[in-house]
């Protein structure tokens, strides 16, 4: 097999997307990566809306924690992360009270979990260490969807769907919710209900956005798609599919040139959101300066 690094690129697209899903492992990662995209892209709009960022970082260090926390206790990685997600975040939804005060909550849990997944680590790479159990951090924190086995892409795969399908089961709900929980709430709207079961879609996306670009790099896929696409329209669904495609084009594209370059794919995926991102913030920012001359 040629080094990714050496691949040769036409200009003919179609010949070139062959040669890359040529590859199995090429196959595996577009497969969970256009899911989980499209999962990451639809909840992160409301992730944004809800001015709920934070709490996805604070997922995303808690999905380092599990995952370690289980190859530690020979369990399988995904088990760990989707069971630790899953649970912070449910256990957040009962937090209640003020955003300042939850802010403070998740803070100091946060805190608490991430020194717990830094004894996790220690205590993994020196029991594994013969049996390259180093590695497992960095694969947790950056992700390695370039190294997904066809069982774990088609898990991650059919677990976004699900995810997906959920999210839209309550979407007009909880985005009455996110602008005006009072009103929300005074209509009959289950608030609470509503926002734990928005808590566990959160976590069980974190869980498979950590494949694609880690823990440490979830914004990338989760919240940048929808902060473009919130600039972009300000018609609620239109922008909530808008995240959803721009995360898609951001995994495929980082993938191809992962494909081609020597560099991670996670890497790409966040650096073509972040470009996107700061291109869209500076015609922002051009079109109301020549409004204001004009």
């Amino acid at each position: 097999m040629i080094p990714l690094a050496l691949q040769p690129f036409t200009p003919n697209l179609i010949d070139d997307a062959r040669q890359i899903l040529g590859y199995d492992f090429m196959q595996n990662a577009v497969l969970a990566g256009t899911f989980t995209a499209l999962a990451a892209g639809l909840v992160g709009y409301y992730v944004v809306l809800r001015n709920e960022v934070f709490t996805s970082d604070a997922l995303g260090h808690v999905a380092f924690t599990g995952g370690l926390g289980a190859l530690l206790a020979g369990l399988q990685l995904l088990l760990g992360v989707f069971a630790s997600t899953i649970a912070v975040a449910v256990g957040m939804g009962t937090l209640g009270g003020r955003a300042r005060g939850r802010d403070v909550a998740i803070g100091t849990i946060f805190a608490w979990v991430l020194g717990v997944g830094v004894l996790f680590l220690s205590l993994y790479t020196s029991t594994r260490s013969g049996s390259g159990g180093g590695t497992a951090g960095v694969s947790i924190l950056f992700g390695s969807i370039l190294g997904l086995q066809q069982a774990q892409a088609a898990i991650t795969a059919a677990a976004a769907v699900i995810t997906t399908l959920g999210l839209f089961a309550i979407a007009r709900p909880l985005l009455f919710i996110s602008v005006d929980p009072d009103v929300a709430a005074a209509r009959g709207v289950p608030t609470a209900l509503v926002t734990v079961l928005f808590l566990i879609l959160l976590g069980a996306t974190v869980a498979e956005a950590v494949q694609a670009v880690g823990a440490l790099l979830i914004f990338g896929l989760m919240v940048t798609p929808a902060a473009i696409a919130q600039r972009l329209t300000t018609r609620p669904f239109m922008g909530l599919l808008l995240s959803g495609a721009l995360a898609i084009a951001f995994v495929w594209a980082g993938l191809a040139l992962a494909f081609y370059v020597a560099y991670p794919a996670s890497f790409f995926i966040t650096a073509l959101a972040f470009g996107t991102y700061l291109a869209t913030m500076i015609f922002g920012r051009v079109a109301a300066l020549r409004g204001a001359l004009a």
